[in-house]
Formats: structure tokens, C-alpha cells, sequence
């Protein structure tokens, strides 16, 4: 039997829970709200229901779960009084602003013992589960280093994600994606963080940031987002002991070269404009393997599939309390080290 699900923001992302409710088959919409009422009357028109308030919503007995998709700002005070009105909850990426807030809002779920749960939805991106599959296959050896970026060209959305009450810049919009699927890929305590963030179009929040993360066993990773970059680096970098993978954007094959052995035969230098090198010649062909991975199968709908089945008793949640915090904590880490503008030691 379907759960039903009620919308509280009817923008851009809470359109899109609209469309992955109504394409489910485990989920069904029972309607939206907004405070904005074009909002509600383009709900309407499109023939969904819109509730004329968000106590309605929690009056309605209909209602198994509500899916939060509204400003950072908001989500707190939304998700406790959800759960107070029993409840259970979806609320999207980032849960919160700070670990305090959501620490606020884990006591509230475990009082009320309904489920609840964030919308890391950037889990099921095919070019994330190759890297991870690369990773944990071990076939180019121990991972070293591994680089995630994204670009844009655009700025900031002149939206709320422009403003910081509300919990804009791309730390919290999109950070908190990648921060996650690294920590997905590193099974690792991290004891230190150094980032650096760019205010290129906005001075009011973070319009792009580099952050690296140094893990326990000496493991890095550098992940980077920028919003005025008009020639896009690569999706993924990624460094192990024997060999390299590449993703050049998130519509891409993975691009592996495995070393099959370390001694060449002579080394040829190259000619560069200035001299030559050794050192940075390419490496004979013959002493590598270069091959694509196939993007591996992923399925969105999983997310609901796997809420409703936690309902259900019948499956443990994807999105863990415990993952959710310790993405909370490596924000909060990179907003201090870059107010202090300096390398940090934690243990997170």
C-alpha cells in the first residue's frame, strides 16, 4: 500500500518531490503547500491539491510523512512540529545551518519516534557511484587522493541561496553533496580541514570554496565548487597507488589507467618551450591499461522506495542520522577554517 506524502514548498525542488511522488510506485501525493499563493494556484492548475495552511497539513490523518523543501532557515521550526504532530519527515539538503540546530531537531524525532530523514539525493549520481566503485574494487590499489568539483558559470540563483539569514552560498547548497559522497567513498576519522572560499559575484555569502580533508591514514581529498568558471575542470580526479581514474562531467565514462609495471625500458624525454624533461614525459603505453568503466544503474525513486520500506519495518534507512551529522560537522569546520583562514585539527 502507498504512503502519503504532503509538500511543503512548491519551488523548485519541492516540484521536483512533486514529480518523483506522483511517478512512484510507493508513494502518493496528497497535496502541497506554499505561503506563496501563485505558488498554490500553479499547484492547482496543475492539478494538485494545495492546503491553505501548514496546520492543515498536519491535521490532515491522510498524511503518513511531509517532505520539507523550503529555505535552510525554516527547516528546523518545520521538521519539530511535524514530528510534534506525529508525522514522519523528509527535509531536504542541508538539514540545517549548524550541528546545535540539528542536534535540536534529532532529540525531537527520537521523542516522537516517527522516522526522519534528509533528501541526500546526489547519492544515486552515476558519476559518484563510479568513483566509488573504482575505490572500492581496489583494482588501481589504495586510494591517495581523490578530487570532486563542480562548475558553473552563472553566480548564484538571485533567490534566497543569495542571502545568508537564509542559509545561502554554495558551502551549504552544494557542499553538502559532495562533502557526503566523500565521506560515502572514505571510511575515515578526518583530523584536519583547510578551506578557502570566494566571493567573486556576491559578497554576502560564499559564491565557490576549496576544502581539503586529511583523513587519519594520511588520505586527502580535495573537493571544490565554483560558480564563475567558464571552462569546466573535471567531475573527478582520482589518485591511487596503482593508477588513475578521471571523470570529465557527470554525463561521462570514467577514464581509468592502471600501471602494469613501474620500470620502462628508457624513459624518452619530452620537449617543452623552455627545455626538456624526464620526469614529466608520458609513460610508455605498453605499461599501462586504459579502459572505461560503465556508468553503473541507479534508480532516484530508490530514496522513496527506501523511506517507505523503513516505515514498513522492512529495511534500514539509507541516510543515517550519524552521516548526516558528521556532514553537518565538516561544514562547520569549513566556514571556521576559513574565517581563520587557516588549517584546522578536528576530529569528526
Amino acid at each position: 500500500m502507498k504512503k502519503n506524502f504532503a509538500v511543503i514548498g512548491y519551488g523548485g525542488q519541492g516540484g521536483w518531490h512533486t514529480r518523483q511522488i506522483l511517478a512512484s510506485d510507493v508513494a502518493a501525493l496528497t497535496g502541497i503547500y506554499d505561503i506563496d499563493e501563485k505558488k498554490a494556484e500553479l499547484a492547482e492548475k496543475n492539478g494538485i491539491h494545495a492546503y491553505s495552511s501548514y496546520e492543515e497539513v498536519l491535521a490532515d490523518a491522510a498524511v503518513d510523512a511531509v517532505v520539507i523543501a523550503v529555505p535552510n532557515d525554516c527547516h528546523k521550526e518545520l521538521v519539530i512540529k511535524a514530528l510534534s504532530a506525529g508525522k514522519n519527515v523528509i527535509c531536504e539538503k542541508p538539514v540545517e545551518m549548524s550541528v546545535a540546530a540539528l542536534d535540536e531537531m534529532l532529540a525531537a524525532a527520537d521523542k516522537s519516534g516517527k522516522f526522519f530523514t534528509v533528501h541526500q539525493n546526489r547519492r544515486w549520481d552515476v558519476d559518484f557511484l563510479a568513483m566509488k566503485q573504482i575505490v572500492n574494487s581496489g583494482e588501481i590499489g589504495e586510494l591517495i587522493n581523490i578530487e570532486s568539483r563542480i562548475h558553473g558559470s552563472r553566480g548564484i540563483p538571485s533567490d534566497w541561496r543569495c542571502h545568508k539569514p537564509y542559509g545561502g552560498g554554495m558551502i551549504l547548497d552544494w557542499g553538502v553533496h559532495l562533502i557526503d559522497q566523500i565521506l560515502q567513498i572514505i571510511k575515515e576519522k578526518i583530523v584536519s580541514v583547510y578551506c578557502t572560499v570566494t566571493n567573486i559575484t556576491t559578497d554576502e555569502v560564499d559564491d565557490g570554496f576549496k576544502l581539503t580533508l586529511y583523513f587519519e591514514s594520511g588520505k586527502t581529498a580535495y573537493i571544490e565548487v565554483g560558480t564563475y568558471n567558464f571552462i569546466a575542470m573535471p567531475r573527478f580526479y582520482l589518485q591511487c597507488k596503482n593508477g588513475s581514474a578521471i571523470i570529465e562531467d557527470w554525463q561521462k565514462k570514467a577514464q581509468v589507467a592502471r600501471m602494469k609495471a613501474w620500470n620502462e625500458k628508457e624513459v624518452l624525454p619530452v620537449q617543452t618551450a623552455a627545455g626538456i624533461t624526464k620526469t614529466m614525459a608520458p609513460r610508455d603505453e605498453i605499461t599501462l591499461d586504459m579502459y572505461e568503466v560503465e556508468r553503473p544503474s541507479s534508480d532516484v525513486h530508490d530514496f522513496y522506495r527506501n523511506f517507505c520500506a523503513v516505515l514498513d519495518k522492512k529495511a534500514e534507512p539509507a541516510i543515517k542520522h550519524s552521516e548526516v551529522r558528521r556532514v553537518m560537522q565538516v561544514m562547520e569546520a569549513a566556514f571556521s577554517s576559513a574565517e581563520q583562514k587557516q588549517r584546522i585539527m578536528v576530529q569528526i
